[in-house]
């Protein structure tokens, strides 16, 4: 049967706009407003002062991250850096309302975190007492710091107090309630074991394998009493690893109302743990997603193809001498994921970071934005060097003296960004080039928050070495909802809250995550695209607590807040 004329062209136009994307034409949808924004910053890699130095470098090119919140409840989402040389400062930006930000670090206590004996590698925002502010939890190889909000643009170090201690070369952090009793825990992941890599009395401290290294830092979980204190109950929660963790993420896998966790491990097999819903967690990787040999550098969940399931994707390696692809892990329903990566062209992102879900022109289909690249230098690659040892008989990888120099040498560097389109959940298309968003620079994290509450999603994209990337969306504007929500039974920040959109046929599903993403920390709100439908005809919210909401006929392009148990108020954001 014939499509009518009027259809046929507009199938003729979009898939020659799709074409154009692809090949980078087409309109530009993103503006880089870095500058303009007033976000002047370069983060700096840590130059190692030790026998090992020059081994070191390129292995530890980490550390530029960024987390987004709203740390003095003005109703706009402000910006923390960080930097990660021993004299660099970490940056706090406060959000003017009018896509400017201004650098508040002096005076805040934020301003420190780097030092001879610690290097900042990560931050999460989380509100670790309840009082309705935005706490920040510095992510150090070294001694991780809390810094409560006191309000007023002041913070204070209550570290010692909170029972957060030891040594840790931590690089990753999330925050999610996993035994449901009203407030946040924090997950700590680790990177090297918890030796001085500033000083270090080894030189075995490298992965003893790329497949199956066992000798990395693992994880700690910190539980959360409700009075500011925490405690190791990682051994308690079944927790115990000794990988190579580079990510974190938590969802909701099976829809029982317990958070799942995902850990990313480099050298060695991804973890997947099963929440009990008792305060304890279960591996059933091997049945999950099967034991894998690659190299996973991030987490992020989202319903990809709308069936109300939270689906995964993680970065591996994909490059001239390791062929590993990513992981799009389709959440089959049953505890168990299916890789469609390779099918739906999300497979081959480089050297992957930071990706991200999120609806980037508000059609109701979840998008992907993937930074890459390790070390960008000179000329000369360092894959020779890497292979020549490799090959070698009997060679100790553990023994950081076996592994050849990086000196000013490249590896994996110069790589394109990608911006995969999701064609309604059935493939993704690159628009990178179309939006010029493609930047050839380190990239490492994304943060993803609507800056200036014109509903559309911007992007936070640091860069190792070098400086951010603020990218403000301009896309033509199509129909949205976002929701901020406020738990009472449930944490206040309502992370873990599953929120169910229907409209205009669709029902999409979305869930506030407390800081899933490679150095990377995202808005709590949740925001869903409509494409041109007017309204949403149900909103359903299942809290943490268990409780459920459902709401009728709630108008598009409005913020709605919500308490838990309460009604929708709509929030109108108001200029400074």
């Amino acid at each position: 049967m014939a499509l009518p004329r009027n259809r046929a062209l507009c199938a003729a136009i979009a898939a020659g706009s799709l074409f154009a994307a692809a090949n980078g034409g087409g309109p530009k949808w993103f503006e880089d407003a870095t500058e303009k924004a007033g976000i002047r910053f370069k983060h700096t890699n840590r130059a190692f002062e030790n026998p090992y130095a020059h081994i070191m470098s390129g292995y530890t090119a980490l550390g530029a991250s960024a987390a987004v919140a709203d740390f003095d409840n003005d109703g706009w989402e402000d910006v923390f850096l960080t930097d990660s040389s021993k004299t660099g400062r970490n940056r706090l930006y406060r959000n003017n309302g009018d896509f400017t930000f201004t650098d508040v670090t002096e005076g805040s206590g934020l301003g420190t975190g780097n030092d001879a004996n610690n290097a900042s590698a990560d931050a999460l925002w989380f509100d670790f007492n309840a009082d309705g502010k935005q706490d920040l939890f510095l992510v150090r190889f070294g001694h991780s710091l809390l810094f409560e909000n006191l309000g007023g643009g002041k913070f204070r170090d209550v570290t010692k107090q909170s029972g957060i201690s030891g040594y840790s070369n931590a690089i990753t952090s999330i925050a999610f309630d996993y035994d449901h009793d009203g407030d946040l825990d924090l997950f700590v992941g680790a990177y090297f074991q918890p030796i001085d890599i500033f000083d270090p009395k080894t030189p075995r401290f490298f992965p003893e394998s790329f497949e199956t290294a066992n000798n990395g830092g693992g994880l700690t979980l910190y539980r959360n009493d409700g009075k500011g204190h925490f405690t190791d109950a990682t051994k308690q929660a079944g927790l115990v690893l000794h990988g190579w963790t580079l990510d974190l993420g938590h969802a909701d896998a099976d829809n029982d109302g317990d958070d799942d966790l995902y850990v990313a491990a480099d050298f060695g097999t991804d973890r997947f743990f099963l929440n009990n819903g008792d305060g304890t967690f279960q591996d059933i990787t091997e049945k999950a997603i099967g034991i894998d040999s690659k190299k996973g550098m991030n987490t992020d969940w989202g319903d990809f193809d709308g069936d109300g399931f939270f689906d995964i994707y993680v970065t591996n390696i994909t490059d001239d001498y390791m062929r590993e692809g990513n992981f799009l892990w389709k959440n089959n329903g049953n505890l168990t994921f299916t890789d469609v990566s390779r099918e739906l062209n999300v497979y081959d992102t480089g050297w992957g970071w930071a990706a991200k879900f999120f609806d980037h022109d508000n059609d109701g289909w979840q998008d992907i934005y993937v930074v890459n690249g390790w070390v960008s230098a000179g000329k000369d690659s360092y894959v020779p060097d890497i292979f020549n040892m490799v090959i070698k008989p009997n060679i100790d990888f553990a023994d950081a003296r076996n592994w050849p120099p990086m000196g000013n040498k490249s590896l994996s560097g110069y790589q394109k960004k990608r911006l995969f389109h999701n064609q309604r959940g059935q493939i993704f298309k690159d628009t990178a080039p179309q939006h010029g968003i493609d930047s050839t620079k380190d990239g490492r994290g994304i943060a993803i928050a609507d800056f200036d509450h014109d509903g559309r999603l911007d992007m936070l994209v640091s860069n190792a070495n070098s400086e951010p990337f603020l990218y403000r969306n301009t896309a033509p504007v199509r129909n949205w909802i976002e929701f901020q929500l406020e738990g009472r039974k449930s944490n206040r920040a309502a992370v873990g809250a599953v929120v169910k959109v229907t409209a205009g046929g669709r029902t999409t599903s979305h869930f506030v995550n407390g800081g899933n993403g490679f150095a990377s920390q995202s808005t709590l709100a949740v925001h869903a695209g409509m494409a041109d439908a007017v309204k949403a005809d149900k909103v359903e919210i299942r809290w943490p607590s268990g409780e459920k909401q459902t709401f009728e006929a709630l108008a598009s392009n409005k913020i709605y807040k919500i308490s838990e148990g309460g009604k929708p108020s709509v929030w109108t954001p108001k200029a400074k």
